[in-house]
């Protein structure tokens, strides 16, 4: 089997539609060949990427009735010469747009998706720095001690705050790795809770949020400047790490002053 009939026979062998023993030859191509199995994983998503988002519009039957009432009406000459070009017409067009609509989806389903796989990144860092000698490489509630660490260790110079006046005082950094890339990981106390604060370089990201996810009982929050990319999670009550949060971004000049 050659990619070229894979490619053509893969719509019909995912509806159910190939014959057996071509089923059994595409099945085997399959195993053999890396690229075409990674296609396949792709129109399956994309597939289920359609019937996940895109809505049903069930024709009313009477609107049914008149067509089929149309069509035994119209002599089958005339509808060869009118009918079938514009027909072709608008069938390619509608399926033209079902599937920019549905790449739309696949791709939204794809951020979703890493979305996703970038938080659970986030709280297993959060979750490893709590085992003992993980949780800081620079122990210190001086922010000009911890913000000077990470020179020459990163290709950003991370902003460090102490908030010992709201709470929440600094505890120290570390570096770490999320997301494919080295980030700086600040950490603060709040009474028996401890906080993480994920940054990195916000490259090509459009700013947004804040945004909060729940996990495994952590609390995640994130959001991307024009400058960075921030995560925060902690086990701190939700109402108290959103505090912290508005506190962080109003002192990065981000938002305006927490009430």
């Amino acid at each position: 089997m050659t990619h070229q009939n894979f490619e053509t026979q893969l719509d019909a062998y995912l509806d159910g539609e190939l014959a057996a023993v071509d089923v059994r030859e595409l099945e085997t191509h399959l195993a053999e060949c890396p690229d075409c199995a990674r296609f396949h994983q792709g129109r399956v998503a994309l597939r289920a990427a359609i019937h996940a988002h895109l809505p049903v519009f069930p024709a009313p039957d009477a609107l049914r009735e008149r067509v089929r009432e149309a069509l035994r009406a119209t002599p089958r000459e005339h509808f060869a010469r009118r009918v079938v070009g514009p027909a072709i017409w608008r069938s390619l067009a509608l399926a033209a747009s079902f599937a920019v609509v549905a790449l739309g989806s696949w791709r939204l389903a794809q951020r979703r998706a890493g979305a996703e796989t970038l938080a659970q990144e986030v709280l297993a860092s959060h979750v490893r720095s709590l085992m003992p000698g993980h949780l800081t490489d620079v122990l210190s509630s001086d922010q000009h001690t911890v913000k000077p660490w990470f020179n020459g260790k990163l290709d950003f110079s991370p902003p460090v705050h102490d908030f010992s006046g709201r709470g929440f005082p600094l505890i120290g950094g570390r570096l770490d790795y999320v997301g494919g890339r080295p980030v700086a990981a600040l950490v603060y106390g709040r009474r028996q809770h401890l906080i993480n604060v994920f940054l990195w370089p916000a490259v090509g990201a459009a700013p947004g949020g804040p945004a909060a996810v729940t996990h495994q009982g952590y609390r995640l929050l994130h959001w991307t400047t024009s400058d960075y990319t921030c995560w925060v999670v902690s086990d701190l009550a939700p109402p108290e790490l959103d505090d912290f949060g508005a506190l962080l971004r109003w002192s990065d000049s981000i938002a305006a002053p927490p009430m």
